[in-house]
């Protein structure tokens, strides 16, 4: 969900610089926070909170901030709707697997008024371990009876692409609203590789 269809890098900054604040600690740059996120390795807890672990009051901050503020620090990518109806009209099952809590996600898909479009969505508390473990795209692959060559995860981080390895499944990978060199930057052809790839002909 973040960063693959919608531009939530100033909303998850601010909801754990709320956190911090709780916690007394300075703020950090949005582009740091970001970075952070998509670092397989690092210990969030620690480096975000100088924490051992994330406790469940600070997992209530980060949400009283994000449902506060999800209306006015969130947007879908141009161009992400048109994308997820054509593959919908191509028949092909859509789930989102994200490392965001399961209230915000729903509370996210809601507002950006997507969430009937998804087939399956898996999150962060509804596995042991969240990206980039396998968990969620393996869950995914049981709940739809496919094999693994017949799923297509598409991701923008590296968190994403270990658990699609890991997971013997197809990555896509995309930057909309990026110029990075080597990633999907058009949300329209995420749609035409998938249906080069699953050999649709519309």
């Amino acid at each position: 969900m973040d960063g693959t269809l919608t531009n939530s890098a100033t909303l998850l900054a601010n909801s754990i610089n709320y956190v911090r604040a709780k916690l007394n600690l300075e703020p950090l740059e949005q582009s740091i926070v970001i970075e952070q996120i998509n670092n397989p390795n690092c210990d969030m807890a620690k480096f975000f909170y100088n924490l051992n672990t994330i406790e469940p009051i600070h997992e209530e901050w980060f949400k009283e901030y994000y449902s506060a503020n999800h209306n006015v620090e969130l947007e879908l990518y141009s161009g992400v709707v048109d994308m997820l109806k054509d593959l919908k009209n191509s028949g092909i099952y859509l789930a989102v697997a994200t490392n965001a809590y399961r209230d915000s996600t729903l509370e996210a898909l809601t507002h950006l008024e997507i969430l009937d479009i998804f087939d399956d969505i898996i999150c962060f508390d509804d596995v042991q371990e969240p990206k980039p473990s396998p968990d969620m795209l393996y869950v995914l692959q049981k709940s739809f009876g496919l094999s693994s060559k017949e799923i297509v995860f598409v991701g923008d981080s590296q968190r994403d692409e270990l658990a699609a390895k890991e997971a013997r499944i197809e990555f896509i990978k995309v930057a909309f609203g990026s110029n990075l060199v080597g990633v999907i930057n058009n949300p329209q052809d995420v749609t035409r590789k998938m249906e080069e790839y699953f050999c649709i002909i519309n």
